[in-house]
């Protein structure tokens, strides 16, 4: 049994148990910002402002909260420096780089499928009308 705080996994991890935190990590991981977060970092340390250029579209907050979550869970680690202003770095955790890894193979296959992805969903949208 998996235990953590409240939430507990029958037996083994199951990320298709709503109960277990397996799932919650997943979401974490493959959520539109997670994912993109990710693959930005596995490039190389990173700040906030860098971050936020890189992952186009990210308003502060969400960077924000994602790198957050993701910092808790142990994918990325957050480096204030003691200067003025301060500076902070984002980097991946051993963890964090194995997790990146597995999703930049997902994004790969993403771009490299689009235009067929794209030509599926004209010839769906076609068929409907």
């Amino acid at each position: 049994m998996t235990a953590v705080g409240d939430v507990t996994c029958a037996f083994a991890p199951d990320v298709f148990d709503p109960n277990c935190p397996s799932r919650s990590v997943l979401e974490h991981l493959t959520s539109k910002w997670g994912v993109l977060v990710l693959g930005a970092l596995q490039r190389g340390t990173r700040r906030f402002g860098e971050l936020r250029r890189e992952v186009g579209g990210v308003s502060e907050k969400m960077l924000a909260q994602t790198l957050q979550t993701l910092e808790r869970d142990g994918l990325v680690h957050r480096e204030v420096r003691p200067v003025i202003p301060p500076h902070v770095d984002y980097s991946l955790t051993p963890r964090g780089r194995q997790a990146a890894k597995l999703v930049r193979a997902l994004y790969v296959w993403v771009e490299r499928n689009i235009d067929d992805v794209l030509q599926a969903q004209e010839a769906h949208d076609l068929s409907k009308s």
